[in-house]
C-alpha cells in the first residue's frame, strides 16, 4: 500500500521536540502536589538525569549535523540547525520550571518535613562550620587536586559531566592593598573537580533534634578553597560542569576488533566536544569569560542556575532515612502464581505458557530459568541475549557456571547499548573465561532482542524451552520497569530460536519462520500488513482496532499506515510512554486517534500489539519499538501470543492501562499533553491496580495449593505470607488515601 499522502511533513512532530514533551510529563510529577514529597524529588532528579542523556547523544549528534555541513530534515521539515535552536530555547525553559520547582515549592516543603538542604556555606551556624571544616580537613582536602591555568599550565581538560569549581586567584604580594572587588590586576584561572569518590550530599549537625540537615561537598569545598592556594588570594569561586558529546562514532567495517574499537571510543567521550556549559548564575563575569573562551561555547548553551548543579544528586536525598512517611511504599513483587508450589521449572512450562508481568510479579522465576538450567544435568544448551544486566548479575554468574559445568552456553552480549558498553565488555569477559562462547553483536546491527534458549534432553527426546520478553535479563530494572514474557517450550517457537541464534552466531537466515517476527528484514513490512488488514476490515464493516503500547513512536511509515487507517474508519488507541511523532485530531488524516502516556512509579517499558483482525484478535508483544532504529538497524523479535489465558491478560493489561486518569497524560491536537478530567469519576492508577491484583492472586493461588493438598499438618503461620498481606493492605490504604484527595 502507498501511504505517500499521509507522509508530509506537517503531519509529524519534530522528534528531539517530542522528547522534551517527555520530560516535561516526567517534570510534571515533581510539581504534582498530591505525591508524596520525596517521590517529588525522585522524579526531579530523573528529569535532569534524562536531559544530560539528551544532551550527551542527541544534540551531540545534532551538532555534529551541523558540522559536517548536512541540510536535509526530518519527517516534520526541521534541518539540524533548526531543531537545536528550538531545542535551546525549550531546554533553558524547562531548566528554569525545574529550579523554580526546586526553589518555590520542593525546599520549602522538605524544611517543614525536617529536612533542611543548606543552599549556601554563608549560611551555617558556628557549631556547623566546625563541623563542615574537620570534614574538610580530614575527608576532602586529601583527596582535592587543584589545578591553575598560567603560562606554563594550559587549560585542564576537564572530564565529561564532572561538578567543578572555578576560581579566580591573584599573587597575594601583588593584591595585599587591594579589596576583593578592586583586584582586577593579574589574575589567573585555577580549578578543583568536586570529587566523584566522596559523597555529594553531606550531613551536619542539625539545630533542633530530629531534624535532618545536609550541605553539598561543593559548599564546603567552597567554603575552604583559600587552603588549595595558601600563596593567593581568592577573588571568586563558582562551581560549573560541563556536558561533552558522548554519541560514539564506530566505524565497524574498519575495526578489526569490536570489542578493542568500543574500548578505545569510550576513552574519547570523557574529551568530546562541549555542548553544554552549566554555571551558577550568580558566576564573577571574568571567570565566565574565560570559561566560554576555553570550552569554545555558544550563548545559547550556556545554562546559569539558580540553584544547586547537577539535580541528580537528589536521588541521594530521596535516600535519607527516617523520611518512610514521605514516600510511596517500596512495593515487593508478588511470587508467579504458576512457580508457588514445588513442581520443577520446566515441568510447569511444559504443563502450559507461563505469563510473566513485572515488576508486579517478581523476576525470580527468569533467573531460576537459568540457573536450573546451569545444574540439570539434562540441560545441553542455553543461549541467551544480553543488552543491559545488572551490576552484580545472578543470570551472568548462572550461565558461566553452567559452562563450567560442561554446557553449551552461548551468550550474544551487545557492546553497543548506551552507556553500558564498559559493563558490557566486563561480562563479555568474564563469560569468555568461563567457556561461554561469547558473540559480540553483528556489524552495523543492534542486538535488542530480549531472548532466552534452553535445550534439554528428556524421556520423549529433545525438547526446547523459551523465554521471551519485552524487557531486558537485569534483576535491578525489572523491579523498576514494567515489562512482559512469556515462557514455553511450544516447538514452533523452540525452532524459531534456535534459528535467531544460528542467525546471530554464523550467517545462517531462515527462509521463513514459525512464529516469530525478526527485525531489521521482516518486522515492519508485518506490522505495515497488520495495518492494513485492519484498515480493510473497516471498510467492509468488519469490527477494526488497532490498540498499542511502547516507548516511542517516530516511524514515518508506520505513522503513515496509522493515519491511513485512521482515515479508513479504524479506531486506533496508542499507548506512548516517550517520543510520539503523530499528530491526533488532524482532519480527514487522524481523527480516529488516541495516545496517551503513562508516567508513573515505575517506567513503563512493555510492548503489546493488538489487533481486532474482524473479530478473532490477535496480540503481540516483543522488543522493539515502532522506530526507524528499532525496525531498520537493530535485531529485535516480536512474537504472538496464542495461550487464550495469556491473551484474556493481555487485554485486561490495555484495557485498564486505558482507563488510568491519575497517571495518564492525554495528547492533544496542538500537540501538548493534559491530564483527563477526573471530575465526577472513580480514580484509576493501574500501575498501583496491578500491585495490588499481582499481590491476591499470588495469596489467592497459594490458599489453593494449599486446599488441594491431601494432608496439611498443623503448622505456624506463613510470615512472608503476612508480610505481603501487610504490603498490600499498605498498598490499598495509600489507594483509598488518593481516592478521597
Amino acid at each position: 500500500m502507498d501511504f505517500e499522502k499521509f507522509e508530509k511533513k506537517e503531519y509529524f512532530v519534530n522528534r528531539e521536540l517530542s522528547w522534551l514533551k517527555f520530560d516535561e510529563r516526567v517534570l510534571s510529577e515533581a510539581r504534582d502536589k498530591n505525591l508524596p514529597l520525596f517521590d517529588r524529588l525522585k522524579f526531579l532528579s530523573i528529569t535532569a538525569s534524562n536531559l544530560d542523556e539528551f544532551f550527551m547523544v542527541r544534540v551531540a549528534s545534532l551538532k555534529d549535523q551541523v558540522h559536517a555541513g548536512y541540510h536535509k530534515t526530518d519527517i516534520a521539515g526541521m534541518t539540524a540547525k533548526e531543531q537545536l535552536k528550538e531545542i535551546s530555547v525549550r531546554t533553558h525553559e524547562l531548566v528554569h520550571v525545574q529550579y523554580n520547582t526546586l526553589n518555590r515549592s520542593l525546599i520549602p516543603a522538605l524544611e517543614k518535613a525536617g529536612m533542611h538542604l543548606v543552599a549556601a556555606h554563608e549560611n551555617l551556624t558556628e557549631a556547623q562550620s566546625v563541623f563542615v571544616d574537620r570534614y574538610f580537613e580530614d575527608n576532602v582536602y586529601p583527596v582535592l587536586t587543584p589545578m591553575a591555568m598560567d603560562s606554563s599550565r594550559p587549560f585542564p581538560l576537564i572530564r565529561n559531566k564532572t561538578l567543578n569549581i572555578g576560581a579566580l586567584i591573584s599573587k597575594k604580594e601583588k593584591s595585599d592593598k587591594l579589596s576583593k572587588k578592586d583586584k582586577t590586576g593579574e589574575l589567573l584561572f585555577a580549578t578543583v573537580q568536586v570529587p566523584s569518590v566522596l559523597p555529594r550530599v553531606v550531613q551536619i549537625p542539625s539545630k533542633k533534634d530530629g531534624d535532618t540537615t545536609v550541605i553539598l561537598l561543593e559548599e564546603i569545598i567552597e567554603r575552604n578553597i583559600d587552603k588549595l592556594f595558601l600563596s593567593y588570594d581568592v577573588i571568586c569561586a563558582h562551581p560549573y560542569r560541563i556536558m561533552r558529546n558522548a554519541d560514539l562514532t564506530i566505524d565497524e567495517d574498519e575495526a578489526e576488533d569490536l570489542l578493542v574499537e568500543i574500548q578505545r571510543q569510550l576513552k574519547k567521550r570523557q574529551w568530546g566536544e562541549v555542548i553544554r556549559l552549566e554555571v551558577e548564575d550568580k558566576m564573577d563575569e571574568r571567570l565566565l569569560k574565560i570559561l566560554k573562551t576555553e570550552f569554545d561555547i555558544k550563548e545559547a548553551d550556556i545554562f546559569e542556575i539558580n540553584g544547586p548543579l547537577d539535580l541528580t544528586m537528589l536521588m541521594k536525598v530521596y535516600g535519607a532515612d527516617g523520611f518512610d512517611a514521605y514516600k510511596t511504599p517500596r512495593y515487593q513483587p508478588a511470587p508467579v502464581p504458576e512457580f508457588q508450589n514445588e513442581k520443577d521449572i520446566f515441568q510447569v512450562i511444559r504443563e502450559g505458557d507461563v505469563f510473566l508481568h513485572h515488576p508486579y510479579m517478581s523476576f525470580d522465576p527468569v533467573v531460576n530459568f537459568v540457573r536450573q538450567a546451569a545444574k540439570d544435568p539434562d540441560v545441553l544448551a542455553i543461549k541467551q541475549t544480553l543488552y543491559r544486566v545488572s551490576g552484580n548479575s545472578p543470570i551472568i554468574a548462572a550461565l558461566a557456571q553452567a559452562a563450567e559445568n560442561g554446557k553449551q552456553v552461548s551468550v550474544l552480549v551487545e557492546l553497543k547499548a548506551r552507556f553500558d558498553e564498559e559493563n558490557n565488555i566486563v561480562w563479555a569477559k568474564k563469560l569468555e573465561k568461563a567457556g561461554c562462547h561469547v558473540i559480540y553483536g553483528l556489524v552495523g546491527l543492534k542486538t535488542h532482542s530480549k531472548i532466552t534458549l534452553v535445550v534439554r534432553r528428556e524421556e520423549t527426546g529433545i525438547r526446547r524451552y523459551v523465554h521471551l520478553a519485552t524487557g531486558n535479563y537485569n534483576d535491578s530494572t525489572a523491579k523498576l520497569y514494567t515489562d512482559c514474557g512469556i515462557f514455553t517450550c511450544d516447538e514452533r517457537f523452540g525452532e524459531d530460536a534456535t534459528a535467531v541464534f544460528n542467525m546471530l552466531s554464523g550467517y545462517s537466515e531462515p527462509k521463513s519462520w514459525n512464529k516469530l517476527i525478526v527485525a531489521p528484514i521482516w518486522m515492519k513490512d508485518r506490522f505495515l500488513s497488520l495495518i492494513e488488514r485492519e484498515a480493510e476490515n473497516a471498510k467492509k464493516g468488519l469490527p477494526a482496532l488497532i490498540r498499542a503500547k511502547m516507548n516511542s513512536l517516530c516511524d514515518p511509515k508506520i505513522i503513515a499506515g496509522l493515519y491511513y487507517a485512521s482515515s479508513c474508519g479504524v479506531q486506533v488507541e496508542l499507548l506512548v510512554r516517550g517520543i510520539c511523532c503523530l499528530k491526533v485530531g488532524v482532519p480527514g488524516i487522524s481523527e480516529n486517534i488516541h495516545v496517551r502516556s503513562i508516567v508513573g512509579e515505575f517506567l513503563e517499558h512493555s510492548r503489546i500489539f493488538y489487533f481486532e483482525n474482524g473479530g478473532n484478535p490477535e496480540i503481540y508483544m516483543g522488543s522493539a519499538d515502532w522506530m526507524p532504529r528499532n525496525l531498520d538497524r537493530r535485531v529485535e523479535i516480536v512474537f504472538p501470543v496464542e495461550d487464550e489465558k495469556i491473551k484474556k491478560e493481555l487485554e485486561h493489561v490495555l484495557d485498564l492501562e486505558f482507563k488510568d486518569n491519575v497517571k495518564a497524560h492525554i495528547l492533544q491536537s496542538d500537540g501538548t499533553y493534559v491530564k483527563p478530567d477526573k471530575r465526577g469519576k472513580a480514580q484509576i492508577n493501574s500501575q498501583m491496580e496491578f500491585c495490588m491484583e499481582a499481590t491476591e492472586k499470588a495469596a489467592l493461588h497459594k490458599h489453593e495449593e494449599k486446599k488441594s493438598r491431601v494432608f496439611i499438618p498443623a503448622e505456624p503461620a506463613d510470615n512472608h505470607q503476612i508480610t505481603r498481606n501487610q504490603q498490600n493492605d499498605r498498598y490499598r490504604t495509600a489507594h483509598q488515601r488518593r481516592l478521597l484527595g
